[in-house]
């Protein structure tokens, strides 16, 4: 009988987000940032942390809307620090109100979805791994992406971050192929990208 992947603990939100959301292919470009935003708190912690917390990450974060943080200062910074149902760190948190203002500049220039996916040809990259230990933490277009968007002054995006940030919004699918959701997965990779 077909196993999910190893990494997904026995708890139901963990299970459901493995089995509807992660490997799934995203291409809007305010929620591709806010699954970015996400992977950069997580660093070293679990994920399971941060998807207990997403809720209250949404309404501290009005929404992940990147215009509106991006004019976020000190104020609200303090205000987050004092929010329990978030991750307190502040330099996560002023990362986030940088990394927004770095959203904007690259939406502008060619949008944010289409600076990503260009990386991957546009089109999610299928894998075949059979063992957890043989999926990898970084690849040459984690690192690349990584590097650029450093270059840029985005934070909290090493490679190892941005390779998971690439497994959870399907641009790459890292389903084991004895998942039950490697195969549905795969099948969504191929249908035509919607033109923005």
């Amino acid at each position: 009988m077909a196993e999910r992947c190893g990494w997904v603990g026995a708890d139901p939100l963990y299970e459901s987000y493995h089995d509807a959301e992660w490997g799934v292919p995203e291409y809007d470009s305010r929620a591709l940032w806010e699954k970015l935003i996400l992977d950069g708190f997580q660093a070293g912690l679990s994920w399971i942390t941060i998807l207990r917390k997403r809720k209250n990450f949404h309404k501290a974060f009005q929404g992940f809307d990147p215009n509106i943080i991006a004019g976020w200062g000190e104020a609200e910074v303090q205000v987050l620090l004092g929010d329990q149902g978030i991750v307190r760190h502040r330099g996560k948190i002023e990362a986030v109100i940088g990394n927004a203002r770095v959203w904007q500049e690259i939406e502008a220039e060619q949008g944010f979805d289409r600076y990503l996916w260009d990386h991957v040809g546009g089109k999610p990259l299928q894998n075949a791994w059979e063992r957890l230990e043989d999926v990898p933490t970084e690849t040459e277009i984690s690192r690349a992406i990584s590097r650029d968007l450093r270059k840029r002054g985005f934070k909290f995006c090493g490679p190892t971050i941005v390779y998971a940030f690439m497994q959870a919004v399907g641009m790459v699918n890292d389903h084991l192929v004895t998942c039950p959701c490697h195969g549905p997965v795969a099948k969504l990779g191929q249908k035509p990208r919607k033109s923005a």
